[in-house]
């Protein structure tokens, strides 16, 4: 048994467990994506469509996963993505999520649509916290929400900019099925408004460092920069708001350029294995979230799944580390990476070929 307490050897059997525990209407919010689910099968097919290029007879006796995220240790180089409605996966919601990273050792980005909200999270876990905010109110909403995170030892704040228009999930809309984060929403026309010279006003006035969360092309990036952001977060709403985009990793590498070791670079959009974070580190990301993988965790056994699915993650992480000839990520460039064809079906469940198989 791990130190989680639950005895999951392998991912797949916990995706297994999280379907079997949720309700279709909540199994189908958790693993699908924008109308013809395009942008997740790319995010997918990118992750997939890469090969590594190993190097041996290294002395890799030493290999250490861990890494820093803004002067924050992590245990290895993933952090937990923000999720609105965990409480729909397990009734402790952000603060189980939060306990199982802290119990860990990385960090956890607190969704400001999850419950219990943004105090209790943070009483109950020693940290890292990041806090995410959905902008649905005018400047004196944004001013309060930030306050509290700073004074309740957030040590970095989130702005995600891809949430203009509420993407159409049709799994969702099928079964008229509305979340519990999106009941009684109001303020979603103060996202659509809000703009770079929002971001301007926030930079002058807050000293935290700040993430900007939905980068999909090297022009905002590099707008982003010139605004004095810290945090460049690639990523496309795990497929769930823009249908027919690229997949995340296909965007890293043009971002990367662009930045230019000028920023922290952050990404996620469909990476669930250890191999995946590997790939997305060796392409120039600084750090790797995962969202439907610790999803299946929570809703599979609670915090003690979480904790587990970042076990095993780190426990893929060190084998690759080790068979590509490296004994911690930021030895890995580009050079272990080339093209390949991808194999096997294109979807959310793709790393998880044994499901097809009854196991």
């Amino acid at each position: 048994m791990s130190d989680a307490g639950v005895d999951f050897l392998v991912l797949h059997e916990i995706v297994k467990a999280a379907k079997e525990n949720l309700s279709r209407e909540v199994w189908d919010y958790l693993i699908g994506g924008a109308e013809t689910e395009t942008t997740v099968k790319r995010n997918r097919r990118g992750i997939d469509s890469l090969a590594f290029r190993p190097r041996v007879l290294r002395d890799v006796s030493g290999v250490d996963c861990a890494t820093t995220l803004f002067g924050e240790k992590l245990r290895m180089p993933v952090f937990l993505a923000p999720i609105g409605s965990l409480q729909d996966l397990e009734p402790g919601g952000g603060a189980s999520v939060a306990r199982a990273a802290n119990r860990f050792g990385t960090a956890s980005m607190l969704s400001s649509r999850s419950e219990p909200g943004l105090e209790v999270v943070a009483a109950g876990s020693d940290g890292p916290n990041i806090f995410q905010l959905y902008v649905r109110g005018d400047r004196a909403w944004i001013d309060d929400h930030i306050r509290r995170a700073i004074d309740c030892g957030y040590f970095a704040l989130c702005l995600t900019v891809d949430l203009d228009y509420y993407g159409r999930r049709e799994r969702d809309l099928a079964k008229r099925h509305v979340t519990t984060a999106r009941q009684n929403v109001s303020g979603d026309e103060y996202q659509m408004l809000f703009s770079w010279d929002d971001v301007k006003r926030l930079k002058d006035t807050y000293d935290i460092p700040m993430i900007l969360k939905g980068i999909a092309t090297a022009e905002d990036a590099a707008v982003a920069l010139e605004h004095g952001i810290e945090g460049i977060y690639v990523s496309n709403h795990g497929g769930r708001q823009l249908d027919h985009g690229r997949g995340s990793i296909e965007v890293l590498p043009e971002v990367v350029a662009e930045v230019d070791g000028r920023a922290v670079i952050m990404i996620d959009g469909g990476f669930v294995r250890g191999t995946d974070v590997v790939k997305a580190i060796a392409l120039g990301a600084q750090a790797v979230g995962i969202g439907r993988m610790f999803g299946y965790g929570l809703a599979a056994a609670g915090e003690a799944g979480v904790v587990r699915v970042l076990e095993i993650l780190e426990n893929e992480i060190r084998i690759c580390l080790g068979l590509l000839g490296v004994n911690s990520p930021e030895e890995l460039d580009a050079s272990f990476i080339q093209e390949a064809s991808p194999l096997g079906q294109e979807s959310v469940f793709s790393a998880f070929p044994l499901l097809d198989e009854g196991y």
